[in-house]
């Protein structure tokens, strides 16, 4: 797996779950103004990867052209737990840096499971994506969007509602890497 395939996998993923199916109401906007960086890394390491993260998010700070970052760990944390340690890291290094308040980090991985859910649930799926990712949202532009869309606390709970009407099988699907480009 390159880094550029796991890029374009990813971004297909975004274009038919995350947009298609609006379990983002703002990434669409974003996507087709060209204001979302994906970026694939190989490492495995996880101060490696953290370096990778520090650096987007100093890019991110520096550029306001780019609105967010997809940072896609295509080798690494395929184990999910391990993924959570590599995510309570880089929480740490947000704050560490003084980024929080700043951006905010959202969790992706492809074996995603939320503690409060059984673990045959659908929706799990809402947070499943073809490679473990940590999403950099810029926390002034969440902001901004949530104070013009109506409900916003709804969006979480239409989204698993949405899922269980999809399916297991159309996000199992989805995730397939090779699948993804067909």
């Amino acid at each position: 797996m390159t880094t550029d395939a796991a890029v374009e996998q990813t971004l297909l993923w975004v274009d038919k779950v995350i947009i298609g199916e609006n379990f983002c109401p703002f990434a669409r906007r974003e996507r087709e103004n060209g204001r979302i960086r994906a970026i694939s890394t190989e490492e495995t390491d996880n101060a490696l990867i953290l370096q990778t993260l520090l650096d987007e998010m100093q890019l991110l700070e520096n550029n306001s052209d780019i609105e967010t970052t997809l940072l896609i760990i295509a080798q690494g944390s395929k184990d999910f737990f391990d993924y959570l340690d590599l995510v309570d890291l880089a929480n740490r290094l947000l704050r560490q840096e003084q980024y929080e308040g700043v951006f905010q980090l959202a969790t992706f991985h492809p074996d995603y499971i939320f503690a409060d859910a059984p673990i045959d649930a659908t929706s799990h799926y809402t947070n499943r994506s073809p490679f473990p990712m940590l999403h950099i949202i810029r926390e002034e532009s969440l902001e901004a969007a949530l104070e013009n869309f109506p409900n916003p606390e709804n969006i979480p709970v239409r989204n698993v509602k949405h899922a269980e009407q999809l399916g297991k099988a159309f996000f199992q699907k989805l995730l397939i890497p090779h699948d993804l480009l067909k």
